[in-house]
C-alpha cells in the first residue's frame, strides 16, 4: 500500500469507530448514570492510552514533561474528560441520540467563534455563512422541524449538547499552550481528570451500576471513543500527503451514525434530524472550503 492509501485506511478506521459512539453512549446510559459512564470509560481510556504510549516508545518522555506542562495538563483534564464528557453524556441521557449527535457535531463552528476573542482571529464572510447554515440546522433538530415556534423538544438537553461544543473547543484552544507530544498530553489530561471524576461519582451516584452491560459499554467508549480512534486519526494525519483529503472523511461519521442509531438503538429517525444534520454538515463543509490550506496540527486535534 502507498503512504496515502495507508492514511486513508487509518482515517476510515477512526471515522468508523467514531460513528459507533453515539449508539454506545445511548445503550450504556440505559444501565448507568452519566457520571458513572464517564468514570468507568475514563479508566479504560487511561489504561489503553498507557499501553499505546508504551508500544510507541513515548513512555520515557513522561519523565521529561516540565512542571508548567503538568499544570496545563491538570487544567485541561478538568475540561476534558471531566466537564466535556459529563455534559455530553448528560445531553445524551436527555435527548434522543439522533438529536444529541448532530448538535455535538457543531463543535468546529463553535471553535471558529471562540477563536475570535481567544486567539485574535477574524471571521470571514464565508465563516459567517457557515455559522448561519449550521445553526439553522440546530434549530431544525431542536424544534423537530418547526424552527419558527422556538419550542425545543428538550431545552436542557439542547443546551447541554451545545455547551459540550464550547467545552471541547476551549480544551483544544488552551491545548495550544502545551508543548508536549499530543498523545502524551491527552494521556496526562485523562490521568489528572480521573481523580476528580472519581470524587464526583463517589459523592453523587456511587459506583454501583444497574447491570454488567454498563461495564461493557463503558469499556467500549473508553477504548475506542477516547483512545484507539484518536490514535488512528493521528496516524492518518502523519501519513497523508494532503490533510484536507483526510479531513473530508469526517463527514461520513454522523451519517453512518444515524443508521446505527436507527438499527441498533431502535430510534425512528425523524426527518428533521436528517435535514438538520445535512445543514450542519453543509456549514462545516463551507467553512473548510474557505480554507486555502488546513494545517495538519489543527486536524491532529480533532
Amino acid at each position: 500500500m502507498t503512504r496515502q492509501s495507508r492514511a486513508y485506511l487509518f482515517g476510515l478506521m477512526a471515522v468508523l469507530l467514531w460513528s459507533t459512539v453515539a449508539t454506545a453512549f445511548k445503550l450504556s446510559l440505559r444501565h448507568m448514570e452519566p457520571i458513572q459512564l464517564l468514570f468507568y470509560a475514563s479508566i479504560a481510556s487511561v489504561l489503553v492510552m498507557l499501553l499505546i504510549l508504551t508500544l510507541q516508545g513515548h513512555l520515557p518522555s513522561l519523565r521529561l514533561v516540565s512542571r508548567r506542562d503538568l499544570w496545563i495538563a491538570a487544567g485541561l483534564g478538568v475540561l476534558n474528560p471531566f466537564l466535556y464528557y459529563w455534559v455530553l453524556f448528560r445531553a445524551y441521557d436527555l435527548l434522543p441520540a439522533q438529536e444529541a449527535q448532530p448538535l455535538n457535531y457543531t463543535w468546529a463552528i463553535t471553535l471558529s467563534i471562540l477563536a475570535v476573542p481567544l486567539l485574535k482571529q477574524h471571521l470571514r464572510r464565508i465563516d459567517l455563512l457557515a455559522i448561519a447554515i449550521s445553526y439553522s440546522g440546530i434549530l431544525v433538530i431542536a424544534t423537530h422541524g418547526q424552527p419558527w415556534t422556538l419550542q425545543f423538544s428538550n431545552g436542557l438537553g439542547v443546551l447541554l449538547a451545545l455547551a459540550s461544543t464550547v467545552i471541547w473547543s476551549l480544551f483544544w484552544i488552551f491545548n495550544t499552550r502545551s508543548r508536549v507530544e499530543p498523545a502524551v498530553g491527552l494521556f496526562l489530561s485523562f490521568l489528572f481528570g480521573l481523580p476528580l471524576i472519581a470524587l464526583v461519582t463517589a459523592v453523587t451516584t456511587g459506583f454501583t451500576i444497574r447491570s454488567v452491560e454498563g461495564f461493557y459499554g463503558a469499556a467500549y467508549v473508553g477504548l475506542f471513543e477516547m483512545g484507539i480512534a484518536f490514535v488512528f486519526w493521528l496516524k492518518a494525519m502523519r501519513l497523508t500527503e494532503n490533510a484536507s483529503r483526510i479531513a473530508n472523511l469526517i463527514f461520513l461519521s454522523p451519517i453512518l451514525s444515524l443508521f446505527l442509531i436507527h438499527f441498533i438503538v431502535g430510534e425512528d429517525i425523524h426527518w428533521s434530524s436528517g435535514l438538520g444534520l445535512l445543514l450542519i454538515i453543509a456549514g462545516n463543509g463551507i467553512q473548510q472550503l474557505g480554507r486555502r490550506k488546513i494545517p495538519k496540527e489543527a486536524l491532529e486535534q480533532d
